[in-house]
């Protein structure tokens, strides 16, 4: 066996069914699938069951712990060379393993070993709606700092995260898989891989759909925890802030003035979150062919900036002028 598929599953069968759709056409079709529920109160169970005689499929059902540690639960099970570690909100072209195993031929060849770890970009589906492709713009764009996330062969350094990240097994198994961090574990795990000789790959022909958030408020709650995470990451990693990780603090604080003062200085301080909002309008109804989806995508790249600018100041507060732990100052369960 040389690939297996390994997705961590939290009250989602809905994706599941779809993501398992696009893995039994795949051209290429040496793998297994690992579904690992995590303590769900709405199990895909039958889902899985739907697709037991066309996938070489296992399905696990445990008590709730995050996504990290399915994700370790699942690959302790594997039997594949290789490890992919797909979020269950992504949906497959039907060349996406073709894709991965090309990569990896052509990787290796020129390394003259074997690749440790890679990871691919996403996109938005013709099928998605108006709000998803607008979320999905706004965390891809580069006027967002989306573009960091990857699909840019410039890249330095790349550092592959869960929605579509592939591993050595064995690299797996040394390293320890992912932490117990409530979020930010992907990043953590990715810094870890580096940190232990190994170079990730950026693979950008194996691209995945990912559907993300489906509303702003959900979109909001999830980059809030991304910003929270960009602290404790540093202070796991230290040395690993840049200054692109400070732009969402810095343009929610930028906002916030610019309201402020708008009634002292005749609504001036207004003009450039204007021009900013022309900006993302024009860019995204261009790239997405869409005027609407253009308009939603304004509101989604304040969400993306501000959620992630709030979320970084709370942990700054809190871990850095405050002195608390990672887990002190964060109690709650953030995997619900």
């Amino acid at each position: 066996m040389k690939y297996s598929i390994v997705v961590p599953v939290y009250n989602r069968p809905d994706e599941v069914d779809e993501l398992l759709e696009s893995l039994c056409s795949q051209t290429l079709k040496d793998f297994e699938v690992i579904i690992v529920e995590d303590g769900s109160q709405k199990p895909c169970k039958d889902v899985c069951d739907k697709y037991a005689s066309i996938l070489a499929l296992h399905y696990y059902y445990k008590e709730n712990s995050g996504p990290g540690q399915s994700r370790n639960y699942g690959v302790e099970r594997a039997k594949g060379d290789y490890v992919l570690i797909l979020d269950s909100d992504v949906v497959l072209p039907t060349g996406y393993l073709e894709a991965v195993d090309s990569s990896l031929l052509t990787i290796n060849s020129s390394l003259g070993g074997e690749a440790a770890a890679w990871g691919g970009p996403d996109a938005a589906h013709p099928s998605f709606t108006p709000v998803q492709k607008a979320i999905s713009y706004s965390m891809t764009s580069f006027f967002t700092t989306g573009g960091i996330r990857g699909g840019k062969k410039k890249l330095d350094k790349f550092f592959p995260r869960s929605f579509n990240m592939g591993i050595r097994r064995d690299v797996y198994l040394q390293l320890g898989g992912f932490s117990k961090m409530r979020f930010g574990e992907d990043v953590d795990f990715s810094y870890r891989i580096v940190e232990a000789g190994y170079q990730p790959q950026l693979f950008p022909d194996a691209w995945v759909w990912h559907k993300r958030r489906t509303d702003f408020r959900k979109f909001f709650r999830q980059v809030y925890n991304s910003g929270i995470a960009r602290i404790n990451l540093e202070k796991r990693h230290p040395g690993t802030m840049k200054l692109v990780h400070l732009l969402p603090m810095v343009f929610t604080l930028g906002v916030i003035g610019c309201l402020l003062l708008a009634p002292f200085c005749y609504g001036l301080t207004l003009i450039p979150l204007l021009l900013y909002c022309l900006l993302i309008l024009v860019d995204s109804t261009l790239q997405n062919k869409s005027l609407w989806v253009g308009f939603l995508s304004i509101p989604a790249a304040f969400t993306q900036l501000m959620g992630y600018g709030f979320g970084f100041i709370e942990s700054w507060w809190k871990r850095c002028v405050l002195k608390q732990d990672e887990f002190t100052a964060f109690e709650k369960n953030f995997y619900k």
